[in-house]
């Protein structure tokens, strides 16, 4: 499900923003990428919330992930049409269904395995996750999975997940409430074959690892610590 969490503190958006480039051209979307292209090196996909890949606190994350040796992309997957208000929400997602973004991921990955990478990790914050247990569901797409305050995900995504999962909720989240974070945890529990680690974040709210201040230094630090989580995640089970 979504609630209005989902349009709850909106980033300025900047298309300028990061330390990495925009390139025209990646499986049919323009992208975000930050580290140099190496088809030996992992690469990381990051699917955005409803406000898109212009979000400045996402790109400074696909530069951390860059920074620690993996190729980070962050493909437009709302083709430049972030959300504005959440009165708009019912027509908007009609236009942009998380399953059409799980096709697009496809042909992403697709475009990446093409060009010689082999190994894939994907987050997905929001909107972006129910795009990134699609891709879970199969051994195809991607080695392992991170989902952050996720939306749209049910019980039975879940129990389809065949590859490494990490679940990182909000305390304070109508959309996917502590209750059914910690349902997702009972779930993988009978699944030994899949690795898996589901932590429900104390005082922080649906967004809070890509929608926060910098000049909030308690903010910062608990998104930090979830930005540690996924990648001390990745780092073992797709480096």
């Amino acid at each position: 499900m979504a609630t209005s969490q989902c349009c709850d503190n909106p980033p300025t958006l900047d298309s300028d923003c990061g330390k990495g480039k925009v390139v025209d051209q990646i499986g049919g979307l323009k992208a975000y990428v930050s580290g140099s292209f190496e088809a030996s090196k992992p690469a990381i996909l990051l699917v955005s919330d409803v406000f898109g890949f212009e979000a400045p606190n996402l790109r400074s994350l696909a530069d951390k992930i860059a920074g620690c040796g993996f190729y980070a992309i962050v493909p437009d997957f709302l083709y430049g049409d972030p959300i504005s208000d959440f009165s708009q929400f019912p027509a908007w997602i009609q236009k942009h269904a998380p399953l059409k973004g799980f096709e697009d991921a496809k042909l992403v990955i697709q475009a990446l395995k093409e060009k010689g990478v082999s190994v894939i990790g994907a987050a997905g914050f929001c909107w972006g996750a129910k795009v990134v247990v699609e891709l879970a569901k199969s051994d195809e797409y991607i080695k392992s999975a991170v989902l952050l305050h996720p939306s749209f995900v049910t019980v039975q995504d879940i129990q389809e997940v065949k590859c490494p999962i990490s679940i990182l909720g909000a305390e304070i989240d109508r959309t996917t409430p502590p209750e059914v974070a910690k349902q997702f945890e009972q779930i993988l529990s009978t699944k030994p074959e899949v690795p898996s680690y589901v932590k429900i974040f104390p005082g922080v709210q649906h967004g809070w690892s890509v929608r926060y201040e910098l000049n909030d230094t308690s903010a910062v630090a608990k998104a930090e610590e979830a930005h540690k989580d996924l990648l001390d995640w990745f780092t073992k089970y797709v480096k």
